[in-house]
C-alpha cells in the first residue's frame, strides 16, 4: 500500500519528516484527512492537533496555524510553530493563557497588542485541547 510523506517545516526547523497512512490536519474550515492519491490543493492551518496514523499507531503534534499543500502523495505543513502533543506542560499553557487574558483587560480592541494577545489565548485554549486528547 502507498504511503504518505508528511513533513512539518516551521521557520526554525524541521519538525518532522516521516511515512504515514493518514494525516488529520486542522484546516480552516474544520479537520481534513489526507490519504495516498488525494487531490492536491492548498489549505489555511488552524491551531490544533495534527495526527498520523501509521498502521493503526496514532501520533499527535499539536501546530499554531501556517499552511498546507498536499499532492503528490506529499503533506507540507509550514506551521507557525510546532510541537508533540505528548510535550505539551498543560498548566504552563494554562498560565500562558490566563497571563494574555489579563493583558486582553486592558488593551481596547484597537491597539495593535489586542490581536497578538487574543492569538495567544487561541493558541495556548488549542495546546491545551490538543493536549487532552493525547
Amino acid at each position: 500500500m502507498a504511503k504518505l510523506t508528511v513533513e512539518i517545516v516551521t521557520p526554525e526547523k524541521r519538525i518532522l519528516s516521516v511515512q504515514a497512512d493518514e494525516a488529520i490536519v486542522p484546516g480552516g474550515l474544520g479537520l481534513f484527512g489526507v490519504r495516498p492519491g488525494h487531490t492536491p490543493f492548498l489549505s489555511l492551518v488552524e491551531p490544533g492537533a495534527l495526527t498520523l496514523i501509521d498502521g493503526g499507531r496514532r501520533e499527535s503534534f499539536f501546530v499554531a496555524g501556517g499552511f498546507v499543500e498536499v499532492g503528490n502523495d506529499k503533506v507540507l505543513v509550514l506551521a507557525d510553530g510546532a510541537e508533540p502533543v505528548s510535550g505539551i506542560d498543560v498548566e504552563d499553557a494554562r498560565r500562558r493563557m490566563m497571563e494574555a487574558e489579563q493583558r486582553l483587560k486592558e488593551l481596547s480592541p484597537e491597539d495593535a497588542r489586542y490581536l497578538v494577545e487574543q492569538a495567544t489565548v487561541r493558541r495556548e485554549a488549542a495546546r491545551m485541547t490538543a493536549a487532552s486528547g493525547r
